[in-house]
């Protein structure tokens, strides 16, 4: 914090899980911000650096080893230097997948300022390729994600772009007491966000006009995109802060129609608009459609909407038993997290609070947004309640919560955490559960040549018991983060009886009696490209 009270500092940032060596575990990327002009020297400011100045992204390593009892044991190594290019703008999240479907994991990192495409050369080192791509994009951006919504087998870009934000002649903004505080967001304009079609010969063509896409505005913080009109082609659906939030329906023709208010997303139960910030997917109610879970800002609740089928939604937030436990948080990441492989979705939220929070600025906080986190188990009717062991462990410091992204880090069968911290160390939360719970693992893509995360794909695995569970495969979602496209199935004691993947690009492949406990590689084949 300068004590200037930019927007800025107290909204980054983001973080990816990917394996960007293709060595098979996965690696961590953070976004980084910098000290903005107070004429101070960092040495002056309130928190030491831990690195030197300027600031910059930061990759690390996953070395993960066989200790001395026979088990997994993390290690990383910070590879920043001479692998990521400089940073050029304010670093605020990042998006990760195959763009050129050459076999390597690329990453693109928004920005307040210039965003990057950061092209993965495939001997650990990023080249800045931006430019050549065609989707730079100076303007305030916050979360990314790659779909391929024409199915053509190649991924495109939606960018979701926030406010009309100069660090010159800002608005001064204070408290109900008349303290100066950071600003609401009503303050600014909203932006447009952007859509990128891939071309496949490493190229985007700027389609946000043509699509629809640019027909509305909106200041997005959450992006994903699903299949959520059970049409089998990939929608988007945007988290927007303080305004409306935006459900583009794919018409098929490579354009979208916002859907939200007829869909039932696009407001609380209320009708009012709510602060939101991040977004998870998944199938909480086990109906096989896929539902909609959005953090938002301190007195008003985290939201949850069940998708009744065919894009049409209904806020079960008080229901859910959500409401009560969220309202005096401000959450920004989230995740949908099978932590006990029992085959219900659960949720992880990391908070972090937007405005001083009074206790805090009279002790002394050098930084008073902190906030715990939670962990909500879903008790298989999507109901949850807050998990008590990581309650009042792991989950229980008060931090600066931001982005959070999700998998496998030490191999071992259920999905870990790794947490992006304002101005204090990331958090790495490894699950070491011991339910004894069937689980089955699944990396799917394509093999027309390397091997391509196949991002859009359903999955549909049906256990002995009958249980249908739906998983979507993606990296997209929570606040300004990426998570492994690798998907961990759990079945509780059941076993699983038949696996099926439906193809973004078309088709499905079946299978029956899956092996259990151990990652699996799923791979469609074929002449050429899709």
């Amino acid at each position: 914090m300068s004590g200037e009270l930019y927007m800025v500092e107290m909204m980054g940032g983001g973080t990816a899980l990917f394996d960007y060596d293709g060595d098979g575990d996965l690696d961590a990327f953070f976004v980084q911000g910098e000290m903005l002009g107070t004429g101070k020297s960092i040495e002056d400011a309130l928190i030491p650096p831990r690195h030197p100045q300027p600031l910059t992204d930061r990759l690390y390593r996953n070395d993960l080893y066989v200790d001395a009892d026979g088990g997994p044991s993390l290690a990383f190594t910070d590879v920043t230097g001479g692998a990521i290019p400089r940073s050029v703008g304010y670093g605020m999240g990042v998006a990760a997948a195959d763009y050129d479907n050459d076999g390597h994991v690329d990453l693109y990192v928004t920005n307040y300022g210039p965003n990057q495409m950061l092209r993965n050369n495939g001997d650990g080192t990023f080249s800045d390729v931006t430019e050549a791509a065609g989707v730079g994009d100076e303007r305030w951006s916050v979360s990314a994600a790659f779909l391929d919504y024409d199915r053509d087998g190649w991924l495109d870009l939606y960018v979701g772009n926030y406010l009309e934000y100069e660090l010159e002649g800002m608005t001064d903004c204070a408290t109900v007491t008349g303290a100066p505080d950071y600003c609401n967001p009503l303050n600014f304009p909203p932006q447009k966000d952007s859509l990128y079609r891939n071309l496949g010969d490493g190229t985007f063509q700027n389609v946000s006009l043509n699509s629809g896409i640019e027909t509305e505005f909106g200041p997005a913080l959450g992006v994903a995109g699903a299949d959520f009109n059970d049409d089998r082609r990939l929608d988007v659906y945007v988290a927007n802060d303080a305004t409306e939030n935006q459900l583009w329906i794919n018409q098929t023709d490579g354009s979208f129609v916002n859907d939200a208010v007829l869909g039932g997303c696009a407001v609380n139960e209320a009708g009012i608009p709510e602060g939101s910030m991040g977004v998870a997917v998944a199938d909480f109610d086990g109906n096989g459609s896929l539902d909609l879970f959005m953090t938002h800002i301190a007195l008003e609740t985290n939201t949850l909407y069940l998708n009744t089928g065919g894009g049409f939604f209904r806020e079960a937030t008080r229901r859910s038993r959500l409401a009560v436990a969220s309202r005096p948080f401000t959450g920004f990441g989230t995740a949908a997290i099978d932590f006990d492989n029992d085959g219900w979705q659960d949720l992880f939220v990391a908070n972090g609070t937007v405005q001083k929070i009074a206790e805090l600025v009279a002790q002394g906080d050098p930084y008073p947004l902190r906030q715990r986190d939670f962990l909500f188990r879903n008790s298989g009717d999507a109901s949850f309640d807050i998990d008590d062991a990581t309650a009042n462990g792991p989950f229980g410091e008060p931090q600066v919560g931001r982005g959070v992204a999700t998998g496998d880090l030490d191999r071992d069968g259920d999905d870990d955490l790794v947490v992006f911290d304002s101005a204090a160390p990331a958090r790495l939360f490894r699950n070491d559960q011991r339910s004894g719970n069937d689980w089955l693992g699944l990396r799917v893509g394509s093999s027309w040549g390397p091997f391509v995360d196949a991002l859009g794909s359903r999955l549909l695995v049906v256990t002995a018991n009958g249980r249908r569970l739906v998983r979507r495969i993606a990296t997209d979602g929570s606040y300004a983060s990426a998570s492994a496209p690798g998907v961990l199935v759990g079945g509780g004691k059941a076993g699983f009886t038949t696996v099926s993947v439906e193809w973004p690009t078309g088709g499905t492949t079946t299978w029956k009696n899956p092996p259990t406990g151990r990652m699996m590689i799923v791979a469609k084949h074929g002449p050429g490209r899709p």
